[in-house]
């Protein structure tokens, strides 16, 4: 008994694909699911599965041209084999083994878990087996992306994996991502390693044939976006088709042009050089950034006051017992303590900037969870530093330097990064010299630094060279008035201008 496997409906505006690529030979045994081929159209790719498990009969060789609805395969059930071709031949002594699933073990689907609660849908971000590769209890199968964090996934059984879902794609909650057919019973196949085909010589009535000079898909759209005609190339490909990469390559033919046409019309100038451009998804990540930037910008009425601070007072203080400072606590003494102090002194005296609106409250903390924004191979991050106005100037360093190393190796957790009161920005590292940060919803105001520049400034009647850093807030207008907004930030520029008021806080 056997399957005809078919090419299946691939869109609505598709009536032909071509054979791109075998991935089994004829007379091979192959599982359910197993991936046969490849097939190409004018669009994209897709991938044909074995719809049973059997012995592989191919009908339709690699290059050749299919309607939708024909014959591409067949399959013959019982794992016997049978050819339209040739007689059977016999079994040779030497057998290489092969390890195929038992028919009667289970099969087990495993799924996207649950990885947060306002977490909807996953990336497939990597995979970590190969199809049908024997997988252990807990082992590492692929790794899936979030808006927020990398999770891993592992086995939840001994077997043998077969892969549902490709590398890249977008998976809902509880999707089946893949399948473990347990139990791990192997049975041997053979292979005629050293079985004689008879090979019948068709004779061929003509050269030419319908793939001469024949198109495919992908290549037809290639020509006709350089408006090159399919008579003006050579194909490479089987039976003479042309190929993609010969519609790469082609030319278009010039056409000669009248001397007196050339005179009346100058020549245009080519510096040549490459005009490619290449297209790239998305990560989660940087899509789920830009949905809150943009909502951020349409449902909250964001303003932004400036100000200036000078930095030498902070600056004679770290050169001063940085030394020390990094010899008793192991971490260098940098800017954002300074900051960081700062903000949580001045959010106590002005609780609206660390509030936040929900519906038609306003949450009042009393508590100051300061989010560090931090540029991460995949995207801005935010993690939070809990409880920041109760800790000490060298617990605020190791924290940002813990979870900025964090960041960076893509090892933040959600809880890590879930929260915050108050968010500050440091533009100053890339050069920024003023900017207009975008409030962290559903907080209400955001503190942006940027960076140090000599300036000229008047000081007791006189012109001084002094290291100025321009400050920064946006605040939403909605929860936070001018008079607090303005508020805040000169009482954080007092605070950084002489950080003795930081130590005895006053």
């Amino acid at each position: 008994m056997s399957l005809d496997v078919k090419v299946p409906t691939v869109g609505e505006s598709i009536t032909e694909v071509t054979i791109a690529k075998w991935h089994k030979k004829s007379g091979e045994t192959v599982a359910l699911n197993d991936l046969l081929c490849e097939l190409e159209s004018d669009k994209a790719t897709f991938e044909l599965n074995a719809e049973s498990a059997g012995v592989l009969d191919i009908v339709a060789k690699e290059g050749d041209i299919i309607p939708i609805g024909a014959i591409i395969c067949k399959i013959v059930g019982n794992g016997a084999v049978t050819s339209t071709t040739s007689p059977k031949a016999p079994e040779p002594k030497n057998e290489t083994a092969k390890f195929t699933p038992d028919s009667s073990g289970n099969v087990l689907d495993v799924k996207v878990p649950t990885v947060g609660e306002s977490i909807t849908e996953v990336t497939l971000a990597n995979w970590l087996k190969k199809e049908g590769d024997i997988v252990k209890l807990n082992d590492v199968l692929c790794e899936l992306e979030s808006d927020k964090a990398t999770f891993e996934l592992n086995a939840e059984a001994n077997g043998i994996l077969r892969i549902i879902a490709k590398q890249g794609d977008v998976l809902p909650i509880g999707a089946t991502i893949c399948k473990i057919e347990e139990g791990g019973q192997s049975s041997v196949i053979s292979h005629q390693s050293s079985a004689k085909t008879e090979v019948i010589d068709i004779p061929q009535t003509t050269n030419v044939n319908y793939a001469s000079g024949h198109a495919s898909p992908s290549a037809a759209k290639i020509l006709a976006e350089r408006g090159v005609s399919a008579a003006e190339v050579k194909g490479t490909g089987v039976d003479g088709r042309i190929t993609k990469e010969d519609a790469a390559t082609a030319q278009k033919t010039q056409v000669p042009v009248a001397k007196s046409e050339t005179a009346s019309s100058p020549t245009p100038i080519s510096v040549g050089g490459s005009r490619e451009s290449t297209a790239q998804k998305m990560s989660p990540l940087r899509k789920t950034v830009a949905k809150r930037l943009v909502a951020v910008k349409n449902e909250t009425a964001m303003l932004t006051t400036f100000n200036e601070v000078d930095m030498k007072p902070i600056m004679d203080v770290r050169a001063k017992y940085k030394d020390a400072f990094k010899e008793k606590h192991g971490v260098g003494l940098g800017f954002m303590s300074f900051f960081t102090k700062a903000c949580t002194v001045a959010l106590k005296e002005f609780p609206a900037v660390n509030a936040q609106i929900n519906g038609d409250e306003i949450i009042y903390n009393n508590f100051c969870d300061v989010s560090i924004a931090v540029s991460a191979p995949k995207g801005l991050v935010v993690p939070v530093i809990r409880n920041a106005e109760l800790m000490s100037f060298d617990q605020i360093e190791k924290e940002v330097v813990r979870l900025a190393t964090r960041a960076r190796d893509n090892k933040l957790t959600i809880e890590e990064m879930t929260g915050g009161t108050f968010t500050i920005t440091n533009g100053g590292v890339f050069g920024s010299m003023l900017s207009t940060p975008i409030i962290n919803a559903p907080q209400s105001a955001i503190l942006g630094m940027h960076n140090i520049v000599e300036r000229p400034m008047a000081a007791n009647g006189q012109v001084v060279i002094k290291p100025i850093m321009y400050v920064a807030l946006s605040y939403d207008h909605r929860i936070i008035d001018g008079r607090e907004s303005v508020g805040f930030l000169v009482r954080v520029k007092q605070l950084l201008g002489d950080p003795t008021r930081l130590i005895l806080g006053v």
